[in-house]
């Protein structure tokens, strides 16, 4: 396995910077960033394939609709919860929500 993917980003090879400037003299080309896997971008991290959030929200835009189409969501979901109380105790008063795991299937 690669310690290193390239980044997915459909545009990152037209982006102008300099660090993805590659080539001899003559014979420049901007080229794809390299991503460097460690532990804080592994496998279950989108910076693992993104070298930033311009790439990331260009492959959304780009791919979106086709990702979706994988497993596409048919009904809503919901997470049975019980009645809110309002808790006026704090400052800013909050609405107190909790999980009501006897309904939940």
């Amino acid at each position: 396995m690669s310690d290193f993917n390239w980044c997915h980003g459909p545009k990152c090879h037209e982006r102008h910077t300099v660090d993805r400037v590659r080539g001899v003299k003559g014979s420049k080309v901007l080229r794809t960033r390299k991503i460097k896997l460690n532990r804080w971008n592994n496998e279950h991290s989108q910076w693992g394939f993104f070298c930033s959030t311009y790439c990331q929200n260009d492959f959304w835009k780009t791919y979106a609709t086709q990702i979706v189409a994988i497993a596409p969501r048919t009904e809503c979901q919901e997470t049975p919860i019980k009645d809110p109380t309002k808790d006026t105790s704090r400052y800013y008063s909050m609405w107190n929500l909790e999980v009501d795991e006897s309904r939940q299937t």
